[in-house]
């Protein structure tokens, strides 16, 4: 199981030390060979795991008196669903790559990071601890920083990279400090330790109780990693990366290490159902208030990154109603579309010349069929068409939340309902303006129109069937399934899907045509705004006023920030820490002294005159200064 997490390692050693005197055949070899045996090591493993789980303990990692971890690999349906998400979906996103980093500088560099980014991932979804899911956890922060800021010599990338590195900072503080907490309270970091005395505790039901407060440090650090609210600002900015690294950090790897820490902590979670509220509500919130910006964004993607934060706010709220496996479902069936889509983006940005205005787009569904015909099974996928992917994870966890016993359960899912449609119209926006009505492109851009190579097309196609059938493992019961995959994640999770109650199945049928419907008037939306009558979509934004300009500038929430605490933290480590203390005091200081031995050298200095007259006459002057010295002190 080692082999898993150490080959992409071993890939990312490879190309950093040697790859730069490699060819790009050479480099992409090494890249996307040791990412695709990763893959059939994690398939094999699950394959062959059956019902049980394994523990493989390989050393003492620390041996303290009192503080003892070892480094081991836990495989249980969890882990072995994500590390087959991780290496799947890792590897399609590396062949494209070759494709669309072909030409580029520093290529050996970029697959480099990205083996480096997958080895990390995989060390913090395989680890049987949470310290050893620290050092993974740490790791994808450090890669995301590397692979957002690639084009380093541009500032606004470079910007983007220390700006996620420095949000999620902020949330993995409270994350180590719930570790801390974790250590104190069960004497072990160790999963099969903590789980069980977590579930022989009396649940927290008032909110103050140590796993209630766990439970809120963990959730801390999946706000950071999974870009909600307050702390997801990082996220669209990310955009700024090669498109390959957008598909790898939004689908299969780091926005999705929030959700399953959450779900891997399921245990404490249940017990401290208090925790459990605070989670469901930041979803919820977050899934409409990023669907919300999405609708006006100009940037492709920039809109597939809302996209992003509102789909993790449906995963994130599944978790706050003890959906976990719903949670854990939509985790997967997002990996295949969202891929799709930044991918199927970065076709259509490759085609256009670099262009990511949809603006400037339309009309490409005819010259770039491949990549339209992909696109929009993802699209369909996303809205949750039937009988696409993304129909049967979403339905069910807005399914789940209708019927939980969370206090609210009933207005979340209202929000949640609503969020589905916002989220119609949106992708709806995309898909009209960039590939139907006429072309808006400039006529030199428009000459040069061209599919992509067949390396970037086919991980599209391969996508986009998972797009389509990937959901059909966790086919509901209403509808004649049984849901054989939450079925088989029920023993890695301490909250498992509720049997349904008789009459219930009439209620779900229900509630699944509401939610198509609404999905459908979110498509007719978008058709009549942005492609029918487009002077309807300008005259209602003018008639809007205040509220299109607050989506617009996305709340102003940057704006905010800058002002509350980038502003005052530049000030004050230039005025107080630099002007005053470092100018004012240390290098006073140190001036003071430099002045104070220049002149009390200059004095001395004249002592040094050459004259045997002037040394007689100061050695006089010591001795009698001594002799003094010396009759007074006797005295």
């Amino acid at each position: 199981m080692w082999l898993i997490p150490i080959l992409p390692l071993l890939g990312a050693a490879l190309n950093g030390l040697w790859g730069k005197r490699l060819p790009l055949r050479g480099i992409a070899a090494i890249a996307v060979g040791a990412v695709a045996c990763s893959f059939l090591l994690a398939l094999i493993a699950c394959l062959s795991l059956g019902d049980a789980t394994r523990m493989e303990v390989y050393f003492p990692w620390i041996a303290g008196a009192d503080f003892q971890v070892d480094f081991n690999l836990y495989l249980d349906p969890l882990s072995a669903v994500m590390s087959l998400i991780v290496t799947g979906v890792g590897l399609l996103i590396h062949i494209y790559s070759i494709g669309y980093m072909s030409g580029e500088k520093g290529v050996h560099r970029f697959f480099a990071y990205m083996n480096l980014f997958l080895f990390f991932m995989l060390t913090l979804v395989l680890a049987g601890n949470y310290l050893l899911l620290l050092v993974g956890w740490e790791g994808v922060g450090l890669c995301s920083y590397l692979l957002i800021g690639y084009y380093f010599r541009r500032e606004d990338a470079a910007d983007a990279g220390k700006k996620a590195f420095i949000v999620t900072r902020l949330g993995d503080l409270g994350f180590l400090i719930g570790l801390i907490l974790l250590y104190t309270t069960f004497g072990s970091l160790d999963y099969l330790v903590i789980f069980p005395e977590a579930a022989q505790f009396p649940v927290d039901s008032d909110g103050s109780g140590t796993l209630t407060l766990i439970g809120l440090l963990l959730l801390a650090g999946a706000v950071g990693k999974s870009a909600q609210i307050p702390l997801y600002v990082w996220l669209p900015d990310a955009m700024l990366g090669p498109t390959p690294v957008s598909a790898l950090i939004h689908a299969a790897t780091m926005v999705t290490a929030g959700v399953y820490i959450i779900a891997r902590s399921s245990p404490i979670y249940v017990q401290a159902p208090e925790a459990l509220m605070v989670v469901a509500v930041i979803g919820c919130i977050t899934a409409l208030y990023a669907a919300t910006i999405g609708i006006l964004q100009t940037d492709i993607k920039r809109i597939l990154a809302y996209s992003t934060i509102s789909q993790l706010g449906y995963m994130v709220m599944a978790c706050g109603v003890g959906a976990f496996g719903a949670a854990v479902f939509h985790l997967m069936t997002h990996a295949f579309f969202k891929a799709l889509l930044f991918l199927g983006a970065g076709s259509v940005i490759h085609a256009m010349g670099g262009e990511q205005d949809i603006r400037k787009m339309g009309g490409l569904r005819k010259k770039i069929p491949v990549t339209f015909w992909t696109f929009l099974f993802a699209s369909l996928a996303l809205i949750g068409a039937f009988p696409f992917a993304g129909f049967f994870s979403k339905d069910e966890i807005l399914w789940r939340t209708f019927t939980s016993s969370t206090g609210g359960g009933r207005l979340l899912w209202v929000l949640a309902l609503l969020t589905a449609g916002l989220t119609a119209v949106y992708i709806g926006r995309l898909v009209f303006l960039t590939f139907f009505g006429e072309s808006r492109a400039d006529p030199e851009v428009a000459s040069h129109i061209h599919e992509s190579p067949k390396v970037m097309t086919i991980p599209l196609i391969v996508l986009a069937v998972l797009s389509l059938i990937g959901g059909w493992i966790g086919w509901p019961r209403f509808l004649g399934g049984s849901n054989h995959f939450e079925r088989w994640l029920e023993p890695a999770l301490a909250a498992p899907a509720a049997a349904h109650a008789a009459g219930e199945e009439s209620l779900e049928f229900l509630l699944m045509g509401l939610s198509l419907a609404v999905a459908a008037l979110g498509v007719y939306i978008a058709y009549y705004l942005f492609l029918k009558r487009r002077e309807a979509a300008d005259r209602l934004a003018q008639a809007s006023g205040g509220i299109y300009r607050l989506l617009l500038n996305k709340y102003y929430v940057d704006e905010i920030y800058r002002f509350l605490f980038v502003k005052p933290l530049v000030m004050g480590s230039t005025e107080v820490l630099w002007k005053t203390l470092d100018v004012g005091a240390i290098d006073g200081a140190v001036n003071l002294a430099a002045r104070t031995t220049r002149s009390l050298g200059n004095a001395l200095r004249k002592i040094q005159s050459g004259n045997i007259r002037s040394y007689a006459g100061w050695v006089v002057l010591g001795a009698l200064l001594l002799i003094g010295f010396m009759v007074t002190a006797a005295s």
